[in-house]
């Protein structure tokens, strides 16, 4: 079995793997957003990244193969993207923690010269209305009643521990990480203590967090989702629409 310890390293697939594995989780809010506002945005920003999703793996292979016919243990995405969507304020969390990292990775891209700049470039266009769009959810929930204080609470305290993955070096992604991880622990404290909210104190890295959707082993959710997400491929190989 292939998995991502075997595949060569191209650094536009776990990028594109993560927009991918994100894009399906949030559309899966469709037909239960809280609101019909919500169900036309989180929709809206799961095309943004199936769109990342669809040049990135272009840009590393077959996009159809590599989305379908994969398994598992050869995804390269992150841990924090495949985590269920929970409540609203868990999958606002999980969009505040991801969309601060994307903005600022893909800043970072645009201003170089490699295979991903052009990419980088339109992309982190979009990713600045994701990332507008998840602060102003977290301050609306965190200054908003003790019900949605808490549940936001408990999002950003339950992912927390996912985010220290996200400043893993990936082969040939020329970007400064550890300036990155100092830019997005400011971005988000700023967010969080804004909305009234507390930022976790477990640790990002080390025995207690996670961290190793990079090398192939996801979380036990991450199977079920891709089960759903390739169904209808494989049980139609080689068709056409």
């Amino acid at each position: 079995m292939t998995t991502a310890a075997d595949a060569p390293a191209l650094p536009a697939l776990p990028l594109g793997d993560d927009a991918l594995v994100l894009s399906h989780r949030l559309g899966e809010w469709a037909g239960h957003a809280p609101v019909l506002e919500e169900e036309v945005a989180l929709a809206n920003i799961a095309l943004d990244l199936l769109g990342q999703a669809r040049i990135l793996l272009s840009l590393a292979g077959d996009e159809d193969e590599l989305a379908y016919l994969r398994e598992e243990r050869a995804f390269q995405n992150l841990q924090l993207v495949e985590q269920p969507n929970g409540d609203f304020a868990h999958t606002i969390a999980r969009q505040l923690y991801f969309s601060t990292y994307q903005s600022l990775l893909y800043g970072q891209l645009a201003t170089g010269e490699g295979e991903l700049a052009p990419l980088a470039a339109k992309a982190v266009k979009e990713v600045a209305y994701h990332q507008d769009h998840a602060e102003q959810w977290t301050l609306r929930l965190g200054d908003g009643t003790p019900e949605s204080h808490a549940r936001a609470q408990r999002g950003l305290d339950a992912l927390w521990r996912f985010t220290g993955e996200m400043f893993q070096p990936v082969a040939g992604v020329d970007v400064d990480w550890e300036a990155m991880r100092a830019s997005w622990t400011s971005s988000v404290t700023a967010v969080v203590e804004r909305a009234t909210l507390t930022v976790p104190s477990g640790p990002q890295t080390g025995a207690w967090a996670a961290g190793a959707g990079r090398q192939g082993l996801h979380t036990e959710s991450f199977g079920r989702m891709l089960a759903e997400m390739q169904h209808l491929h494989r049980s139609h190989p080689g068709a056409s629409w």
